[in-house]
C-alpha cells in the first residue's frame, strides 16, 4: 500500500482517498506470493521528498505489482530532505530510502549504518534556474540576486560551480531562504534565479509562472557528483540478502518501465497522487530525471549501474566542496555496493 506520513505541502497540497489508497491497497496485494504459500516480506521505501513527477517509476512498479511478483508488500512513504530519509534507513524504521548520495556520504562518515545499493540519478540535477530573460547564461550571473537554501544536497558546490566558470563567488548576491520562499522570491520577481534541482524547480517554474525558463546546469561547467540513489541498513543487506535483490529486480524493472514510456508512468502517478497537479510539470520532471540515470549517454547500461570512478570523484568534491571531513572519508567501495543488482 502507499501510505503518506506527510499532510501538507504550500505547492500542490495532496492527499490520497481512503477510498483510493484502499483501492491502490488492493491492487498490489500479492497473489504470487499468496498462490506460492509464502508470506510476502513487508518492506519500506521512503522517498527523499513529496511524491512528483521524479518518482513515477516507484509508482508504477507498485501499480502494476512488479514488487508483488517479487513477494514483496511495499510500503512507499514521502520524505522530507534526504538527511531524514537517511535517518529513518539508519534507524530501521525505513528498509529503503531514495536519497541524495552526497548527503549519505557524509552521514556515513559521521556512523551512520547505511550504503548504497545502486545509484540512479549519476550527475547532479543541480542548476540556476531563472525565467527567461533574467539570466540567459553563465556570463549573466554577476551582479544578480541568487536563492539558496542552506543545507540542501547542491547549494555546498556552488563554490565549485563558480570556479568552473572564472566568476567570483562575491560577484554573485546570494539570498538564504527556506525551499518555499526560495521558488517565491522567484515567482514574484524579487529575486533573479535560484540554486535548485532541474527535476523540480526547473520542471515546476514554467507552469507555476506560465513562462520559460532559463537553467545553468552544473554537469555543463564541468561538476560531475552522483545524485539520488537506493541507500539501506548495513543490517538489511547482510540479514535479508534475497529480499534486496528482489526488491532492486522489481525496482529495475520499473525504472526501465518508465524510460520506455514516460507518458505512461506520468499517468499512473497522477491516478495515484491526483492532486499534486500540473501533469506536463510532472512529466518534465520524469524526462529531465530520466536524462542523468547514466555518467554519459551510453543507454546500453541498465539503470542502477555506477562506475567506481565516478564515486571517487563525488568524493574528492566533497572533501574539497561540500563538508566531508578528509579523516573521517573511507574508500569508494565502503559507501556502495552493486551486488544487489539484476
Amino acid at each position: 500500500m502507499i501510505s503518506r506520513k506527510i499532510s501538507r505541502r504550500t505547492f500542490a497540497t495532496h492527499l490520497l482517498s481512503g477510498a483510493f489508497a484502499l483501492g491502490l491497497a488492493t491492487a498490489s496485494t500479492l497473489p504470487a506470493a499468496a498462490q506460492a504459500g509464502k508470506t510476502p516480506d513487508k518492506a519500506v521505501l521512503m522517498l527523499n521528498w513529496y511524491v512528483y513527477g521524479e518518482h513515477a517509476p516507484f509508482i508504477l512498479g507498485l501499480k502494476k505489482g512488479y514488487y508483488a511478483e517479487e513477494g514483496i508488500d511495499l510500503d512507499i512513504q514521502e520524505g522530507r530532505g534526504s538527511a531524514v530519509t537517511i535517518q529513518a534507513v539508519g534507524a530501521g524504521t525505513a528498509t529503503f530510502g531514495l536519497a541524495d548520495i552526497g548527503v549519505m556520504i557524509k552521514a556515513v562518515a559521521k556512523g551512520a549504518p547505511v550504503k548504497t545499493i545502486g545509484v540512479l540519478l549519476q550527475r547532479t540535477p543541480g542548476a540556476v534556474v531563472a525565467p527567461e530573460g533574467k539570466i540567459n547564461g553563465p556570463k549573466d550571473l554577476p551582479g544578480k540576486t541568487i536563492m539558496f537554501t542552506p543545507g540542501d544536497a547542491v547549494t555546498p558546490i556552488w563554490p565549485l560551480y563558480l570556479k568552473k566558470l572564472g566568476i567570483p563567488e562575491g560577484a554573485v548576491k546570494m539570498v538564504a531562504a527556506d525551499a518555499q520562499a526560495k521558488l517565491n522570491a522567484v515567482v514574484n520577481n524579487q529575486a533573479d534565479g535560484l540554486i535548485g534541482f532541474t527535476t523540480e524547480q526547473g520542471a515546476r517554474l514554467p507552469d507555476i509562472m506560465n513562462k520559460p525558463v532559463t537553467m545553468l546546469r552544473y554537469t555543463d561547467a564541468g561538476v560531475n557528483l552522483v545524485s539520488l540513489g537506493i541507500v539501506a541498513n548495513t543490517d538489511t543487506l547482510t540479514k535479508r540478502v534475497d529480499m534486496v535483490k528482489r526488491f532492486m529486480r522489481a525496482t529495475t524493472r520499473a525504472v526501465e518501465e518508465a524510460e520506455k514510456n514516460p507518458k505512461a508512468a506520468i499517468d499512473i502517478l497522477m491516478e495515484a497522487y491526483p492532486k499534486i497537479g500540473l501533469p506536463d510539470a510532472q512529466l518534465r520532471s520524469l524526462q529531465y530525471s530520466q536524462a542523468l540515470y547514466r555518467a554519459s549517454d551510453d543507454k546500453s547500461t541498465r539503470p542502477f549501474r555506477m562506475n567506481p570512478a565516478l564515486m571517487d570523484e563525488s568524493l574528492e568534491i566533497l572533501t574539497q566542496y561540500g563538508g566531508l571531513d578528509p579523516s573521517a572519508r573511507s574508500k569508494a567501495q565502503d559507501y556502495f555496493t552493486l551486488e544487489f543488482l539484476p
